[in-house]
């Protein structure tokens, strides 16, 4: 019994990962590219402060990007340590998956439009909030340490001008060896964890569950959605149905909008790049914030809320979010997985190294 437990929670988490390692490689390369032709100089000159203006900047940045939260990771780490400071940071890493294109697209067709306004009106003050708190309550984690001596020292070196290849080979270089190396090791991870609590709740119990207003508050909504991973975009159709079910919008928006800002991988991955208290700082105001929305959607829907069943809509929708939708054939989901994996062997194989030495040393 116990190894068909193990077995399921192995199958959940290669099927999370297969399901964002292509845009994990993905956003590893363009942080890449990124990182040494957009200099520190000028990301810390244009969100390197506590200014409404760098957040907003931020928040237009990760709404134009068509990826889920796990995406983010990479881009949302490589701006803070390019010169970001943390409220832009965590704006950047809200919005993409809240004010995902697609997903709200497919919103419109499965939720209708009174689920889909709150979600762009929430979405959209949500990076706002945890921004300015953000730059208010991170304290010694506001910056980089020692970001400004970095960025001088480079300024300083950089008295020729360095081809733009040049430029694009020590970016890469730096996410292979860096950047893909320490995040695919908090990735994998929380993918684990990610693959247990999907054992532990399926979404055929979520949605038993959840279905009945009575057995779930809207704050175990919300905590339950900032730990599982959950797609902004494949999730729809499934909070569709808990509606179908009988659970109150404000219950289905809550789980939306948590599950789809937050997960145990972007969390683990905060924690220990950024920092303890910058990973409270975005997993509490992100719960919070969700329940909050639902809250008040109860107030405003219910009683006489009906489900937005309109097949016609439905399918119209679902044919629009598919042309913006880039999918990757199973073969290379596998192949980008494979690549995240070895990153994370790369990145314990030191202290598994150090584990066997010391091991082999007792045994003498």
């Amino acid at each position: 019994m116990l190894l068909g437990f193990l077995k399921d929670i192995l199958l959940s988490s290669i099927n999370l990962l297969n399901g964002t390692s292509s845009w994990l490689v993905f956003s590893y390369i363009i942080a890449g590219l990124l990182h040494d032709v957009i200099t520190p100089a000028r990301f810390h000159k244009s969100l390197g402060n506590t200014k409404i203006s760098s957040i907003l900047k931020a928040t237009i940045s990760g709404m134009c990007l068509p990826i889920c939260s796990c995406g983010t990771i990479p881009l949302g780490i490589s701006l803070y340590y390019s010169g970001a400071y943390v409220g832009p940071t965590l704006a950047f890493m809200a919005s993409t998956p809240v004010l995902n294109p697609i997903a709200l697209i497919l919103s419109y067709g499965l939720l209708g439009k009174e689920l889909t306004m709150i979600n762009v009106v929430a979405g959209f003050l949500l990076p706002f909030i945890i921004g300015i708190i953000g730059n208010n309550l991170s304290g010694d984690e506001l910056r980089k340490p020692n970001l400004e001596e970095e960025i001088m020292s480079a300024s300083l070196e950089q008295t020729e001008s360095i081809p733009l290849l040049e430029k694009l080979k020590s970016g890469i270089h730096w996410a292979i060896h860096d950047l893909a190396t320490v995040l695919s090791k908090y990735v994998v991870l929380g993918m684990l964890f990610g693959g247990f609590i999907l054992t532990v709740f399926p979404d055929s119990f979520i949605q038993k569950y959840l279905g009945n207003p009575s057995m779930l508050s809207l704050w175990n909504v919300a905590i339950l959605a900032a730990l599982m991973y959950v797609c902004a975009v494949g999730h729809i159709p499934f909070i569709a149905a808990l509606i179908a079910s009988g659970a109150s919008p404000g219950a289905a928006i809550t789980f939306l909008m948590a599950g789809a800002a937050t997960n145990i991988p972007e969390l683990l991955s905060i924690y220990k790049m950024i920092g303890k208290k910058t990973a409270i700082i975005y997993g509490l105001v992100i719960s919070i914030f969700a329940f909050s929305v639902g809250y008040l959607t109860n107030l405003w829907l219910m009683p006489g809320f009906e489900p937005a069943i309109n097949f016609n809509r439905i399918d119209r929708s679902i044919e629009s979010a598919n042309k913006f939708l880039f999918t990757l054939p199973e073969p290379l989901k596998y192949l980008c997985s494979f690549i995240v994996f070895l990153f994370f062997l790369k990145a314990i194989y030191p202290k598994v190294k150090d584990l066997f030495r010391n091991l082999a040393k007792q045994t003498r």
